[in-house]
């Protein structure tokens, strides 16, 4: 027998939850298929290292894009932490070690450091600039994520500032290059156009990665949740249960086939739902299997993941207070040019020399994702996000490249560390230390992401171009068949967003089949 709905959900990521407490907030039936025994997809928290009671954010890691009107909405709790730091960069030069920090706030700490880092104010008051210029568009481009696709000519209008020609136009590379003087600013900078995105700088691709990085509530700051990415799920299950939503694990999706009506969806476990509407929250090349549309083809997925338990924070050579270095972003060889050279090894099929990598200790921020006992005991975690490793590198001996790396990056985290990062490391009870690497190939067996990209396929633009009919950004060939997750227009990172609006299209396609003015907030 078939089981009826209004809605089935495909997927059961924090993009279906947000969807679903929309939805049956609004009174519709709705049904949540998971194909894994727990909830949450990519935003889970798990006990990595058995021994110890610590639960990381696995995969995802700060969150930036999540509106806080869809937490007003639904009247979520969840909350995220500011960090004090940005960044921190830790360079040599003429053997002398140095750091190039910034604050938050850009204020008179990280003025001080960049004139003690590169002898001038110049990229200083270019730093400033430019990102007064970024916060313009933000404002202007943050308030349109949760509203129906806007054109290219209503964004460019409402950001009515030279930095769209900077940012939408040309590679982000030229404005870098002209309006900074040093290479490691640049690099710095340039970090936020390639997190997952195998890209160089003449790439727009790199821009429009950017630009994700950038607009997150109209000021960009990359904050810790509260608790670890699983303190959403928890919440939006919570939330969902109370609206009637029901909520199925261990049914994978493996049809979708269209009716007179609506659609039947099939899972594993040979059970039919019926339903007027179906949502995919899952990767646009895992729906083209499961019902007739064309391939999707994207870039591979380019980044190793490496998880780590400390029992101490190591001293830097610096001299810089570890609590000070580590509690923002810690940029590991990520000079523009040494992005440059990595990118083109990686793009030869090469392991690069040096790979560019960034850390977060999510500790400094909240350390309640550790047990009290870790807490008095001085641990800590930290999280490594390793760049242009491309799945393509890891289609032979994909553990013995995946070692490699990882010894690679250690090493060259090493050489800004008094204390070598392996003497920090947890031990777990039969003597191995608490790391894990995750590389691409790994992300997509256990995540569902196609070759490891996180962003599903690749990223567009947060507009349509004019002319086009589009409404949302989750539509699909098929009527009444949305799109609720990364793969959507205005899809990517933890956001919520492409969950909110394929809701949005639901509720606006039932309200013209019922004709009442039926919407979802905002």
């Amino acid at each position: 027998m078939k089981q009826e709905f209004d809605v089935v959900i495909v997927g059961g990521g924090h993009n279906s939850l947000v969807a679903a407490c929309y939805l049956g907030k609004a009174g519709l039936r709705v049904a949540v298929l998971e194909k894994n025994v727990q909830f949450g997809g990519a935003t889970v928290s798990q006990k990595v290292f058995p021994d110890f009671e610590a639960r990381l954010s696995r995969y995802s890691y700060l969150v930036s894009l999540l509106p806080d009107q869809i937490i007003e909405d639904l009247g979520l709790t969840f909350t995220t932490l500011s960090r004090s730091v940005s960044s921190y960069t830790p360079f040599n030069r003429g053997g002398e070690n140095l750091g190039l920090l910034v604050n938050s706030d850009f204020g008179g700490e990280t003025e001080s450091s960049f004139i003690q880092a590169l002898g001038s104010e110049h990229d200083y008051q270019s730093w400033l600039n430019f990102y007064d210029s970024v916060k313009l568009f933000a404002q202007a481009v943050a308030p349109t994520m949760l509203s129906p696709l806007p054109t290219r000519s209503e964004l460019k209008s409402l950001v009515n500032d030279p930095i769209w020609e900077a940012l939408v136009e040309r590679p982000l590379g030229e404005i870098l290059e002209s309006t900074f003087e040093s290479d490691l600013v640049r690099g710095v900078i340039f970090t936020d156009a390639l997190v997952g995105t195998f890209s160089d700088s003449q790439s727009l691709f790199a821009n429009i990665c950017f630009i994700y990085h950038v607009i997150g509530n109209g000021t960009g700051q990359w904050r810790v949740p509260r608790g670890g990415m699983g303190g959403l799920v928890f919440e939006l299950l919570e939330l969902a249960k109370i609206y009637g939503v029901t909520l199925l694990s261990e049914r994978e999706v493996h049809r979708i086939e269209a009716t007179t009506d609506g659609y039947e969806t099939t899972t594993s476990t040979g059970e039919k739902f019926a339903s007027r509407y179906v949502l995919a929250n899952c990767a646009p090349q895992t729906l083209a299997r499961m019902i007739e549309m064309p391939h999707i083809s994207s870039l591979d997925g380019s980044q190793v993941k490496i998880n780590m338990l400390l029992k101490k924070l190591p001293r830097l050579k610096s001299g810089v207070d570890p609590r000070e270095a580590f509690a923002g972003t810690f940029h590991i060889d990520e000079s523009y040019s040494q992005f440059q050279k990595a990118f083109d090894q990686a793009n030869r099929g090469e392991i690069p020399d040096r790979i560019p990598a960034e850390m977060y200790c999510h500790t400094l921020t909240d350390p309640s994702i550790l047990s009290e006992e870790l807490q008095e005991r001085g641990f800590h975690t930290l999280t490594l996000f390793a760049f242009h490793t491309p799945a393509s590198l890891f289609d032979v001996n994909p553990s013995e490249v995946t070692a490699e790396i990882t010894a690679r990056v250690l090493r060259q985290l090493n050489e800004y560390l008094l204390d070598p990062i392996e003497e920090c490391l947890a031990v777990s009870q039969d003597g191995s230390l608490c790391i894990e690497a995750k590389n691409p190939l790994d992300i997509e067996v256990e995540t569902g992401l196609p070759r490891g990209n996180i962003f599903q396929k690749d990223l567009s633009m947060p507009f349509k171009e004019d002319g086009d009919d589009i409404r949302w950004g989750v539509e699909t060939a098929h009527p009444n068949l949305f799109l609720a997750g990364a793969g959507a227009i205005r899809g990517g990172g933890v956001s919520g967003i492409p969950g909110h609006n394929a809701a949005a299209a639901v509720l606006e396609a039932e309200a013209k089949r019922i004709n009442d003015p039926l919407k979802v907030k905002g």
